[in-house]
C-alpha cells in the first residue's frame, strides 16, 4: 500500500517575514556577507553606506571569482546549499542561508549582481514588497537591479570579475525618527565590530584580504594585545583531537591598567568593555564567531563575567567540520563545546582566570622586584575558616616608618590603624566596580609626579636618616615597595640628599 502524501510547501511571504527575525546586528548581517566574499577568494572587499533617508542603501562590493547565473541562482535560492554537504576546509558558510537571511533581516529588497571572468553580469533579485504585493505567494526572484537602482550596477563595471550586494529599502535599520548621525554611528558601530570579527584576516604584513569601509581601511582588532611588552602571560599552544578535527586553543592574561596608558586601556577594552570581553574567543578558519563568554563552563554552576577575571582571553580554533558537534547557529554567534572536551577546557580556563585574577588583585604587579626579591605590599589578606580579612602589613616601610616613630603614640597609632582595617569599604568598593566597570583609581594613577616625589621623599629620608640605611639600599627598598615599583624612574633619580629631591 502506497503511502499517502502531501506538498506543503511554505508561502512565500509568510515565511520571508519570518526569517526577518532570526536576530541579526548590521555588524553581524554583513559579517555574514563578507565570509561569503572571502570563500569567493575576494583580495578585497569594500562597503559602502550611503544615506539618503528611508532611500539609503549599503553595498558591499568584492573582487572575488564572481559567479555565473546558474551558480548565482543557487547562491540565490533558501537553501540552495544543505549544511550536511562536504565543504572545503576553508568555506566559511555553513546553512546555504546566510546571504539571504543576513539581508533580509535588515533590508526588503536584497540584489545580488555577478561577474565572472570578464563575463556578463549576471543580476537576481528578491524584492520582500513586490512578493507581499503577489496574490499566488509565489516564490519569485527578480531578474535585473529595480527600476531607478541600475545605475548601482556601476561599480562592477571595469572589473573583470566579482560580486555586488545591494540593500536597499533597509527598514529594519532606518526606522522612525533615525537620522544622519544615527546612521553615522551604526557605520562606527560595523568597523569597530568588523575589526574584531577579521582581526585575523587582515592583519599583518600579508592579509589574507583587504577591507574597506566608505573607502577607509579597517584596522584589526587584537583581543590579545599580541607583543605588548606589558603583557604578562601567554600559553603555549594547546591541541586536542576529535572525531571531527582539531582543536587549538591559546591563553592569555592581559596587562593591567596601571601598565597602559589611557588610550591604550580603553582600545583594549574592546566593543563591549573590559569584563564583557573576558573568555573565549572562538574562530573557525580564523574569523572570529564568539567574542567573550565562557562557554558555559565552571565548576559546580558555569562561570559568569567578573571583574576579578576581566584580564582573561582565550583563543580556540575549531575546523568548520565542527559546526554540529559545537552547535555553531546560522548567525554564527553561539558556541558550545561538545561533552568530550569540555573536562580539558574547563581546567585550561581555571588555570588563566587564576593567573587573571592574581595580576588583577595585585594591581598589575605580581612579578618580583630587583634581584628576585618581592614586592612589599601595604596590605595583606589573612585567610581564616571565619572568611577572609584584609590587613595593613606593618612591615611596609611607610607603616613601619611611623610604628617606629611614634613612641608613646605607639597605642594610638596600633588603634587608628587596626579601625582602618575594621572598616575597610569592601560593598562599597565592590559595588562602585561593578556600577562604573572600572576599579577604582590606586597607585598614584593620574597623579602628578610632584605627588609621588613628595611622599618619596618623606620615606627615603627616613630610611637614610633614622634607620641609617644606605641611598642604594633604600633606593633598591623603595623600588621593591608598592606602589613604587611604577615608578622607577623616579626612585632612581632619588639624589644622596633626599632634601634636595624635586629641586
Amino acid at each position: 500500500m502506497t503511502e499517502k502524501t502531501r506538498n506543503a510547501p511554505p508561502r512565500a511571504g509568510a515565511l520571508m517575514e519570518a526569517l526577518r527575525g532570526l536576530g541579526y546586528s548590521t555588524a553581524a548581517a554583513l559579517a555574514d556577507i563578507v565570509d561569503n566574499s572571502i570563500s569567493a577568494g575576494a583580495g578585497e572587499v569594500r562597503i559602502a553606506f550611503t544615506w539618503n533617508g528611508a532611500d539609503s542603501r549599503i553595498t558591499v562590493l568584492d573582487d572575488g571569482r564572481g559567479m555565473s547565473e546558474s551558480e548565482l541562482e543557487v547562491a540565490m535560492r533558501l537553501g540552495g546549499k544543505s549544511p550536511l554537504d562536504l565543504r572545503a576546509p576553508d568555506d566559511l558558510g555553513r546553512f546555504g542561508m546566510g546571504l539571504k537571511t543576513a539581508s533580509f533581516s535588515q533590508c526588503r529588497r536584497l540584489t545580488v549582481a555577478s561577474r565572472k571572468d570578464g563575463g556578463s553580469i549576471a543580476c537576481l533579485r528578491w524584492d520582500l514588497d513586490e512578493i507581499a504585493a503577489r496574490t499566488d505567494d509565489a516564490w519569485v526572484l527578480f531578474e535585473n537591479p529595480a527600476k531607478g537602482s541600475e545605475h548601482h550596477l556601476d561599480l562592477l563595471h571595469g572589473t573583470g570579475r566579482g560580486t555586488l550586494v545591494l540593500w536597499e529599502v533597509p527598514d529594519r535599520i532606518v526606522t522612525a525618527g533615525y537620522t544622519a548621525n544615527d546612521f553615522a554611528d551604526l557605520i562606527d558601530n560595523v568597523e569597530t565590530r568588523l575589526a574584531m570579527v577579521f582581526h585575523r584576516m587582515i592583519q599583518g604584513p600579508r592579509p589574507r584580504f583587504k577591507l574597506f569601509l566608505n573607502g577607509r581601511a579597517v584596522v584589526p582588532w587584537d583581543p590579545f594585545m599580541s607583543g605588548h611588552p606589558a603583557k604578562p602571560w601567554n600559553s603555549p599552544v594547546a591541541r586536542a583531537d576529535a572525531a571531527f578535527g582539531s582543536v587549538e586553543v591559546e591563553c592569555h592574561v592581559l596587562p593591567h591598567r596601571d601598565r597602559l596608558s589611557s588610550d591604550e586601556h580603553v582600545y583594549a577594552g574592546g566593543p563591549e568593555g573590559w569584563t564583557a570581553q573576558q573568555g573565549f574567543y572562538v574562530y573557525r578558519n580564523q574569523r572570529l564567531l564568539l567574542a567573550g563568554g565562557w562557554l558555559g563552563l565552571g565548576q559546580g554552576r558555569a562561570w559568569n563575567r567578573e571583574e576579578a577575571h576581566r584580564l582573561a582571553r582565550i583563543r580556540l580554533d575549531i575546523p568548520n567540520s565542527a559546526d554540529s558537534e559545537w552547535k555553531i547557529d546560522i548567525r554564527k554567534s553561539t558556541a558550545r563545546p561538545p561533552v568530550s572536551l569540555r573536562p580539558w577546557l574547563t581546567k585550561l580556563a581555571e588555570d588563566t582566570r587564576e593567573r587573571a585574577r592574581r595580576v588583577f588583585a595585585f594591581r598589575g604587579a605580581p612579578a618580583p622586584g630587583p634581584g628576585g626579591s618581592p614586592i612589599e605590599q601595604a596590605w595583606r589578606t589573612d585567610h581564616s575558616r571565619s572568611g577572609v580579612r584584609y590587613r595593613i602589613d606593618e612591615k611596609h616601610p611607610a607603616v613601619s616608618a611611623v610604628i617606629e616613630g611614634s613612641g608613646p603614640m605607639l597605642p594610638m597609632v596600633k588603634a587608628m590603624l587596626r579601625v582602618i582595617e575594621e572598616t575597610v569599604p569592601v560593598q562599597r568598593i565592590w559595588l562602585d566596580t561593578a556600577e562604573n566597570k572600572e576599579t577604582p583609581r590606586t597607585g598614584f594613577a593620574g597623579e602628578p609626579p610632584e605627588t609621588v616625589i613628595e611622599v618619596l621623599n618623606t620615606l627615603f629620608e627616613d630610611m637614610i636618616g633614622r634607620r641609617g640605611m644606605s641611598h642604594e639600599a633604600a633606593k633598591r627598598s623603595l623600588a621593591a615597595t608598592d606602589p613604587f615599583q611604577n615608578y622607577p624612574d623616579i626612585v632612581a633619580a632619588l639624589p644622596d640628599d633626599p632634601k634636595n629631591v624635586g629641586e
